[in-house]
């Protein structure tokens, strides 16, 4: 039997109404509720343009992808947008397979989905402040795994 690998979720507000989300380990059914949660509480606090860095993903399943098409139309009810980050190449076949990209961007790296996102909205306001959700609830790591913090 293997171990449930977490999920880890940092978020960078770059705006009042813009933030990176850095997602790092397998978004599948187990973890996606995490993400679905994290997602839902930027948009909350008036986030309506998110960028998913999905690099730390090694890989993704429908329930992920789920999360990400549930997104990307609750905050285009609100104008937004979702833009996606330096997927894997096995995390990147999956969006290339169900078309998402057609709904959101898809850029090669983080600081290129940012570059194209504050291109279309003009200055950061206030700097930048992160948020790292890392709870036991929420995350759990391999005993294996060294700690990327």
């Amino acid at each position: 039997m293997s171990e449930a690998v977490g999920l880890g979720v940092e978020v960078a507000v770059i705006s009042s109404d813009a933030a990176i989300m850095t997602v790092c380990g397998e978004l599948d059914a187990d973890t996606g509720l995490v993400l679905q949660h994290q997602l839902a509480g930027q948009v909350v606090h008036g986030r309506r343009h998110l960028v998913l860095d999905l690099a730390d993903v090694p890989f993704m399943d429908s329930s992920g992808l789920r999360v990400i098409v549930q997104t990307v139309n609750e905050v285009r009810k609100i104008n937004g947008s979702v833009s996606l980050a330096a997927p894997s190449q096995v995390v990147r076949r999956v969006l290339d397979l169900t078309g998402i990209g057609m709904t959101c961007r898809i850029f090669d790296t983080a600081d290129a989905a940012c570059e194209a996102l504050l291109g279309r909205h003009g200055e950061v306001a206030g700097g930048t402040m992160r948020d790292t959700v890392d709870s036991e609830a929420m995350t759990t790591k391999s005993p294996t795994a060294p700690s990327q913090r």
